[in-house]
Parts: C-alpha cells; structure tokens; sequence
C-alpha cells in the first residue's frame, strides 16, 4: 500500500519507519523543513533507540521518503494524522490547531475511496469536528487509531504492539459484515495496513469513536494514578519511618495490583503524560464528570508536589540553605533513554535549585544539547566525571544506566561531599554508604542526615 503519515515528530517519524519495515511504501511530510532533511538523511532529529537503523533501511529499500508538501501524499491510499496535541497555553484542554491544520492541508490531495486516520491523543468529540473539515468529501472515511508509545521503546512498542484499536463509525457492528465476518471499510484498510502484525498474533479492538478517543487519555490516567499514588505513599513512609521500596515491592506482589509503575521517586513528566491527564480533566468538567475532574488534579498535584519535596530534602541535605552550595544533577532528559527535556523533572529541580542560590552543574548521555539554551542560570557538562568535580551534594535524578552502575568509589573521589539524594530510588544504597557516601532517597526515612556534615571525600 502507499501510506501517507502527516506529522514526523515523536510518532509520526517512528510510525513512517514501521510501516516502511512491513513492506509498505511511505512518505513522511512535516513543515518543518530542517526536520524533513535530517530524516531524509536517515538521522532522527530526536534520541530515540533503533529509530536511526530502520529509517535508513527504509530509505536504502525506496520505501520511505519525506516531504514538506502536502502533495506528496497524493495517491495514497491511507492516510494517518500524527502530530501534536500540546496542552493549550490559555487552558488545561488539547490544542487542536495543529490537527486541524493537517486535515484541511491534506483534502485537496486525498482521492476517492480513501481512508484518513488519526493517531493523536485527542480530547472525546474530536473526530466529530474533523468530519467537518473532511465535509467537503463525502466519498473519503475516517477512523481513529490511537498510539500507545513511550519514548525511549517507541520502536519496540511499533514493531511490537501490545494492542491494536480501530476506532470507526458506528462501532464494532458496523465495521463486519454481518453474514460472512469480513472486515468492511475502514477495518478492512487497517487490516491491510497492519496485516504482518495481525498474522502474528497481535490483538485487535474494533469500537466506536468515542472509545477509542478515550482510550490513550484513560490509560495515561491510570499509569499517572499509579505514579502518584506511591508517591504518596512515599511521603507517608518519610513520615512514618517505613520503606517505599520494600511496601512497593509486597503490594507489586498482588496480582490484582502488579509491580509497573509502582515506584516511588521524582515524578513522570515528558511531553505526554502530564499535559493529556490535565486534557483528561478538561474533557471530564466539560462533560460534568466531577468526580474524575477533582481525580486528575489530585494526580496532578502529587505528581508536582514531588518536585519541592525533592528541593526540600536538598535543602535539608545541605544543612538548612542551599546558597553558594556546589549541586550536581544527574540527568535532564524527563526519562532515560530519551533526550526530550519537555516539563523534565529533572530540570525543573535544578532550576529551583539555581533560583534558590545554589551553583548547579546538571549532566546526562543525550539531553545536554537541548538544555542549555533553555535554562541559561544552569551549568551544563556532558561529561559524568567533571559535573561530580567539587560537588557538595550529588541528585540522581533521572535514572539512566550509566548512573546505575557508577561507582560509588570513583565518584567519591571526585566530590567534596560524599552525600546523594536519590530522587529515583535507583542506586543500591548499600554498596554506596559502604563507601562512605551519605544516600538519601523519597520515601526510604531520614535516618543518616545527621551525619551528613561527616561526609567529606578524602581527596
């Protein structure tokens, strides 16, 4: 099939790769035209693991290219909407504006017979205002396909669904037919598209339009509510004198609960999850639902408080005032294995850390380049080993695999201060205060502040 994909950011970039992989013949097209050449050239504009293997044997194969022209997708036979749907800047409710856009770019291109799919997160009624955009062609369908990716597995999670949802007009009874079964229209199309992956044994969900709207928006809320609610509970451990990490692990023991996102530290952020629960809550007050309204704020509330807790402990970490104090944050991506810094939690810290007086030197594997610029009062150093020089107080906060595994005893030798605060709960405390470091986690107790001002390197 020709498969046109409007939107080469995060999804569309990644989407345009795979179906080019299943033997489909593909054209990315963005505005953006320095983002289009780099793909061109078979480098993503974005950190993303595998991304850059499978656009070049994309492009090596002929099957994919990428385009600023709308026109480009002209003889396709599908059609799938990709780009963004930030969170709007007078408004909690998704921005629209970019989807509408490529809808009316995309009408005069598209021929009869066919399918128009949209990927993006969007708020419930949306396909409803795209068929007026689409008003003019009576002879073209739309359905909604939601996306389920997460930075830093995009491929995997592409190559390797857990689910595939077709959202289509009138639901699961219109999209058979009811006397042999055989899919009709745009079930039909999506089978085509996804024929490899179905013949592999990946489950489909057909539904209607409002479901599958929702669908991306509750599951985001779910994990969001997960998140949160151990980080709540961490607070409640500092309180109490329990672990977060031992109550995690016995309640993760509960099939009817499960382990995934049930660990407590710093707090999701990223370009996704933070703006669609607050998109989520919008959906739900606009159509009276107060109950999940008050929900996502609570979720988002807790989610943000993490935040000053972590500034607070720093603070405490630092004897009572952060100023003139030598501050090292380890990672500024908002997850490993991603160099996106949208509402990082990582470098949300650090800029309260700068603002309250401190002398903040922040490093990660990827996101350096995109940081600096952005947060101008903040030190910057690619390097692990000169960011830890001289420092007074160590914060992991995004926890990549190289931090992990540093060594407490190199590291020890490098600061002034053997002392980290674990915002992540993901070092091994114990090999770390074998070595003399002072380690200090959310949820894991306060016992060992005391002895923070003992905690001197023997550089």
């Amino acid at each position: 099939m020709k498969i046109s994909v409007i939107g080469c950011g995060y999804l569309g970039a990644v989407h345009a790769a795979t179906l080019a992989s299943m033997g489909h013949t593909g054209v990315g097209i963005d505005v953006d035209p320095g983002k289009v050449a780099q793909l061109a050239r078979g480098a993503a504009p974005f950190h993303e693991p595998g991304l850059d293997e499978l656009l070049q044997d994309g492009l090596a194969t002929g099957r994919l290219t990428f385009s600023t022209a709308a026109a480009a997708a002209k003889g396709a036979q599908v059609h799938f909407l990709c780009v963004g749907t930030p969170q709007h800047k007078t408004s909690d409710a998704a921005d629209l504006t970019y989807l509408v856009s490529a809808a009316e770019a995309l009408l005069p291109h598209l021929a009869a017979g066919a399918v128009v799919v949209g990927k993006s997160t969007v708020p419930v009624g949306t396909v409803d205002m795209l068929r007026g955009v689409l008003a003019a062609r009576p002879d073209v369908l739309l359905g909604w396909n939601p996306e389920f990716l997460r930075q830093g597995t995009a491929v995997k999670d592409s190559l390797v669904p857990d689910r595939l949802v077709y959202g289509v007009d009138g639901g699961r009874a219109a999209a058979f037919n009811l006397r042999t079964g055989a899919p009709l229209g745009v079930t039909a199309a999506l089978d085509a598209v996804y024929e490899p992956l179905l013949a592999a044994g990946i489950p489909r969900l057909v539904c209607n339009f409002a479901t599958a709207e929702l669908i991306k928006s509750a599951a985001n809320a779910y994990l969001a509510t997960k998140v949160s609610f151990i980080n709540a509970m961490a607070e409640l451990c500092d309180a109490s004198g329990a672990d977060v990490a031992e109550l995690s692990e016995a309640m993760g023991m509960d099939p009817r609960i499960g382990g995934r996102y049930l660990h407590a530290g710093l707090g999701f952020g990223g370009g996704c999850l933070p703006k669609d629960i607050r998109s989520f809550r919008s959906q739900a007050s606009t159509l009276g639902v107060a109950a999940v309204d008050d929900w996502m704020r609570l979720v988002d509330t807790v989610n943000l408080g993490q935040r000053g807790r972590t500034v607070d402990l720093a603070q405490e970490l630092c004897g009572g005032s952060l100023a003139g104090r030598s501050i090292t944050v380890l990672g500024a991506s908002f997850k490993p294995d991603t160099d996106d810094i949208r509402d990082s939690p990582a470098l949300d810290v650090a800029d309260r850390l700068a603002a309250a007086g401190a002398h903040v030197t922040v490093t990660d594997p990827k996101a350096v380049n995109h940081a600096w610029r952005r947060y101008p009062r903040l030190r910057f150093e690619a390097s692990t080993g000169r960011a830890l020089e001289g420092a007074e107080l160590v914060l992991l906060l995004t926890e990549w695999d190289e931090y992990r595994q540093l060594s407490p005893a190199v590291a020890g030798g490098l600061v002034r201060r053997r002392v980290v605060l674990d915002a992540r709960n993901a070092l091994d405390a114990a090999s770390w205060q074998a070595e003399g470091w002072v380690v200090r986690g959310l949820g894991t107790g306060s016992a060992g502040v005391q002895a923070v001002e003992g905690a001197v390197s023997q550089r």
